[in-house]
């Protein structure tokens, strides 16, 4: 009975994200109740429960501050940098179609998080015709029947940097809560990432022919050559500098190489002006680095603290700096953080519930069932219930914040190295395409499905995998009209 108790909460979780009859927000209220007979059970004797729940709570609102503030951030940097273009209909190369997909989606992800890369990389690809209709666009020509599906599956490879999103708040969050060093998780997922990065050319190559652009001999060398320098840079950027700026770096030099490729400037000083933002951006996180000992609010000496270097600060200020360049930056800054809302109350609840029960005791209790119940096979467990976790919760943040105290125990109790369980756990996140549940207000035209939403899940259930899920359908159904700006300076726009 007390491990059935112990269970309800994730079950709860689980069950109500994975049925579709409630949202993040609701399911973590509806699992939050279910955490206290939880804590009941699994605390010391003698452990007062309304003061530990009080305590866990404000230790929540703490951790919760962090990958909030990061995400926040990112949408508002995504406000400043978008703006407003003609459509400019490009036709589909195997070249644009890579360049567009991998190198300019992981960038996008890398930065903003939320799956926006995912976005932008189908915004450009339905700018090509691939996914905007079955007859081509303006001439082109014409894509077989069903590329919009293969227009969301190529769209969705954006995700590969994952751990990385949005500087990678789920990342440093599923760290603390593990008690391990956010460096060396990443550098933990960043290993299979890699792997996965060299050998995900055949899967691209064969979406690409799918949507009616073959890729030749010569150009699928090329390509490769692009997936192994992001392969390696992913891992020597994790070796030497900070992690959370490793997908940027990883990517930001390919996509550069990629874009030039597939669409030659015209304009140099234009295309340096496009890509200004985004090197400030770099530059100014690196360069936080370099203040050693800054101050830090630190309220609670088990955690990390949140120096006045910590990414979030960096990018509200570069944000800021970005947003006064524009007569409207005020209405673009408050649009944005609105957005923020619904995503953050439903960040805070997940770190509070993952708090309640790590404190308690009550998770690890679940990892020392789990090991008794699994004897040696424990350890394989760890990346199924990772890849489960993030498939019902849609997030990053998400994911970790209810399940990594599970799993960050399931990995000592079988004797594994302390950073090994984390890192596979974030690692495995791919997320599954259920947001059109839940992406808020409808902004189609009567009778007139989103093309952008249906791309995804017909791409989530074509390839098993879905990009922008749960709490990100909210953001992503928000941002309406996500801008694609090329190397070549020309600003780009279409309706997703």
């Amino acid at each position: 009975m007390t491990l059935l108790l112990q269970a309800l909460p994730l079950l709860l979780l689980l069950l109500l994200l994975g049925s579709g009859r409630a949202g993040p927000v609701g399911a973590c209220l509806v699992a939050l109740v279910a955490a206290v007979p939880a804590a009941l059970v699994s605390l010391p004797a003698g452990t007062a429960l309304p003061g530990f729940l009080a305590m866990e709570v404000l230790r929540g609102a703490f951790l919760a501050l962090q990958p909030v503030a990061v995400v926040a951030g990112g949408l508002l940097f995504h406000a400043a940098v978008s703006g407003d273009g003609a459509p400019a209909p490009r036709p589909a190369t195997a070249a644009r179609v890579f360049a567009v997909t991998l190198p300019m989606g992981a960038f996008l992800e890398s930065v903003t998080g939320f799956a926006v890369g995912a976005v932008f990389a189908l915004t450009a690809l339905r700018g090509m015709g691939i996914g905007a209709d079955d007859h081509g666009r303006d001439g082109a020509r014409p894509h077989p029947p069903g590329s919009g599906a293969v227009a969301g599956a190529l769209a969705l490879q954006a995700l590969v940097l994952v751990p990385w999103g949005g500087l990678g708040p789920g990342t440093a969050l599923g760290a603390v809560l593990a008690g391990v060093p956010a460096q060396q998780v990443a550098m933990v997922a960043a290993w299979p990432n890699a792997a996965w990065l060299v050998l995900m050319g055949p899967v691209l190559w064969g979406l690409s022919a799918r949507a009616g652009v073959p890729v030749a001999g010569r150009e699928r060398a090329v390509q490769l050559a692009m997936l192994g320098s992001m392969a390696t840079l992913l891992i020597l950027a994790n070796l030497t500098l900070p992690f959370e700026v490793a997908g940027i770096l990883a990517s930001g030099p390919v996509l550069v190489w990629a874009l030039w490729r597939a669409d030659p400037p015209r304009d140099l000083v234009a295309a340096l002006g496009a890509a200004a933002p985004y090197l400030l951006l770099t530059a100014c996180l690196l360069l936080a680095r370099l203040w050693r000992d800054a101050p830090a609010f630190r309220p609670f000496a088990e955690f990390p603290g949140l120096p006045l270097t910590h990414v979030a600060v960096v990018l509200w200020l570069v944000s800021a700096a970005l947003l006064l360049r524009h007569r409207d930056g005020g209405p673009r800054a408050g649009a944005a953080l609105r957005r923020a809302l619904r995503p953050a109350l439903a960040m805070l609840l997940y770190v509070v519930l993952g708090r309640v029960l790590a404190g308690s005791g009550a998770a690890a209790a679940l990892a020392a069932a789990a090991v008794a119940g699994l004897g040696p096979l424990a350890p394989y467990a760890i990346t199924p219930m990772g890849l489960l976790s993030g498939m019902i919760t849609g997030s990053n943040v998400g994911s970790n914040a209810a399940l990594m105290p599970v799993q960050a125990g399931l990995g000592q109790a079988a004797g594994l190295p302390a950073a090994l369980a984390p890192g596979l756990h974030i690692r495995r996140r791919r997320g599954r395409g259920h947001e059109r549940r839940r992406a808020g207000p409808d902004l189609r035209p009567a009778g007139r499905r989103d093309a952008a939403g249906a791309d995804l899940a017909a791409a989530a259930a074509l390839d098993g995998a879905g990009g922008g899920a749960g709490l990100a359908g909210g953001v992503v159904a928000a941002l309406g009209r996500p801008r694609y700006v090329s190397i070549s300076g020309r600003r780009e726009e279409k309706n997703t």
